[in-house]
């Protein structure tokens, strides 16, 4: 008897996501009426309003999972939560903007059936869309660089509640989301975009009316914000920070399913490192086999992994290479990631960066410079692929034409770690590579500043004139010697990133079959007691009682 024929393989994958969902959905349903059932604010407890509208439309991401578990937290530690939750309240969002077509509406249907999931037996306050014909009227004829530069002033500003004399930059609020949006920094001044910038604009400014009204009724204790960049999120921030309430941010952390959360800016990773602070060998054990893992590519970052495979150097590379006196890596970055609004220090941005580094070359032909494409820059089989990369500056510039470079693209997984060990120095924008460079006892020069940056683990000359000649010097030099700091403070930073501030929901949380999304694992209402975690343990410490978002040392050990 011939076997039933199996269903394509396509139509396996639909049928097992749809069984994945269902079962995580119930679960989700449980699990928040069991919260609900469980939960008993204290008496006199001002509440923490939560808002996260710009992780996620109908899946769960991992940000909106951190949002979601840590709520449930709160509320199991005593603490009132309100969820900010938009109900089609924004013309056009980040997530639901459609490239092919900005005037295109957002699914706002398949988001908001989502929200209700995740606020099940919740407090929320939903805001819908408003209508500003004044504020409109004068964005209406404006161009790009207008509107990036336009400021909130006058009964506008009176609306949101906050005290005179202070300023509200929106179009400098909403530049990163329509950069991130449209895969792109430069943005062109054409009706389309303009378009887009002004709904942007308007959406920003009509989040914050709406979250000051939300802030004023409900004399809340403390706000916890996705990212803080992303538009709806940073018009929330700024409003709340100009009323003088406590705001924290959270983004992904550097384990997978970890947290980063902090009181300040969440996308800057600002990590308080006591100097006292060293590694103990079970520590540097820990940290090594991470390494190990991780120079060999078996890692991810916000649930992607990057390299498939990682191929070393070939002899035809090697060949090509001996013909220099000296190897110089150039590793760049995602033009478009939140990370550059940071970063752009002494440079305008890193294409400007850039510039400054082909400049180099020309003038260095003894030295065979690599150029290396981000991994993330033309990811594959998503919609995150940069519409302005280093791949096309490259074809721009002719940068390969020149005889002493070159160009590694984001797709050719050769190895960055053996590339270092036979680099003289390495020049980074804002890239992680810099840190293990430095790690592995590489001299680094940074073009634009960097969350480790922040302590001394590598070159971060103080204007655009210095790292020229910092760049010449190094160049220049027979022999460089690193700093000893330099490599102790990169394993500390290091250590600290990924077992200290980044807490672990690798208890509640799991890779979905919808790529680039989580589902929750099968647990108990009581697992997510404070004294049951030690990550809402810390969490709910940190929003309620201001204390380090920091794991200690025994929960590090447990967790680890």
């Amino acid at each position: 008897m011939n076997a039933r024929p199996s269903p394509p393989k396509n139509l396996q994958a639909r049928l097992r996501l749809r069984a994945a969902l269902w079962q995580h959905n119930a679960r989700l349903r449980k699990l928040s009426d069991q919260v609900a059932a469980h939960s008993q604010p204290r008496p006199g407890a001002k509440p923490v309003v939560m808002m996260n509208v710009s992780s996620r439309l109908g899946g769960l991401s991992q940000n909106a999972a951190f949002t979601l578990l840590t709520g449930w937290g709160l509320r199991l530690a005593g603490a009132p939560v309100i969820h900010f939750v938009c109900q089609a309240g924004m013309s056009h969002c980040v997530l639901g903007t459609n490239r092919q077509g900005y005037t295109a509406p957002p699914p706002c249907a398949e988001c908001f059936t989502q929200s209700e999931r995740l606020t099940r037996g919740a407090q929320s306050s939903t805001f819908r869309r408003g209508a500003y014909s004044k504020l409109s009227r004068e964005l209406s004829s404006l161009d790009v660089l207008a509107l990036s530069q336009y400021e909130v002033s006058g009964a506008h500003l009176e609306a949101l509640q906050v005290r005179k004399g202070v300023s509200l930059r929106l179009g400098e609020l909403v530049l990163p989301s329509l950069r991130w949006a449209l895969r792109r920094h430069h943005l062109p001044n054409d009706e389309a975009t303009r378009y887009l910038l002004r709904e942007y604009m308007l959406s920003a400014y009509h989040v914050a009316v709406e979250f000051s009204r939300l802030l004023e009724r409900s004399q809340a204790e403390a706000a916890v914000i996705f990212n803080g960049i992303m538009y709806p999120e940073a018009a929330a921030r700024w409003v709340a920070l100009q009323r003088g309430l406590r705001v924290i941010t959270h983004e992904v952390g550097f384990r997978p399913f970890s947290a980063f959360f902090t009181a300040g800016e969440a996308t800057t990773y600002p990590i308080h490192i006591p100097e006292e602070f060293e590694l103990t060998p079970v520590q540097n054990q820990r940290l090594d086999a991470y390494l190990e893992a991780r120079f060999k590519g078996q890692f991810t970052m916000a649930g992607i992994r990057f390299w498939p495979e990682m191929a070393g150097l070939d002899a035809a590379f090697l060949q090509r290479a001996a013909q220099f006196r000296q190897i110089v890596p150039v590793f760049t970055n995602v033009i478009y990631d939140t990370s550059q609004i940071h970063a752009n220090t002494l440079f305008e941005h890193m294409f400007d960066w850039l510039g400054e580094v082909l400049e180099i070359i020309r003038s260095h032909p003894e030295t065979f410079f690599v150029i290396r494409a981000h991994p993330d820059e033309m990811r594959p089989g998503t919609a995150k692929q940069s519409r302005e990369s280093v791949r096309e500056w490259v074809q721009a510039n002719q940068v390969t034409a020149l005889p002493n470079v070159l160009f590694i693209d984001s797709q050719e997984y050769l190895s960055s770690y053996e590339l270092i060990q036979r680099s003289k120095f390495l020049m980074v924008y804002n890239s992680s590579i810099g840190l293990e460079a430095s790690l592995m006892g590489a001299p680094v020069l940074c073009g634009g500043k960097a969350r480790y940056t922040q302590y001394p683990t590598v070159l971060l000359p103080a204007s655009r004139a210095e790292f020229r000649q910092q760049a010449e010097a190094l160049l220049n030099a027979e022999r460089i010697d690193l700093p000893a700091a330099c490599q102790r403070n990169a394993r500390r930073f290091l250590y600290y990133q990924l077992y200290r501030a980044s807490l672990p929901f690798t208890r509640y949380l799991q890779v979905s079959p919808r790529p680039g999304y989580v589902l929750l694992k099968p647990f108990t209402w009581q697992e997510l007691l404070p004294d049951r975690s030690p990550t809402l343990r810390t969490l709910v410490a940190g929003i309620l009682d201001d204390q380090p978002f920091l794991l200690d040392e025994d929960d590090e050990h447990a967790l680890a």
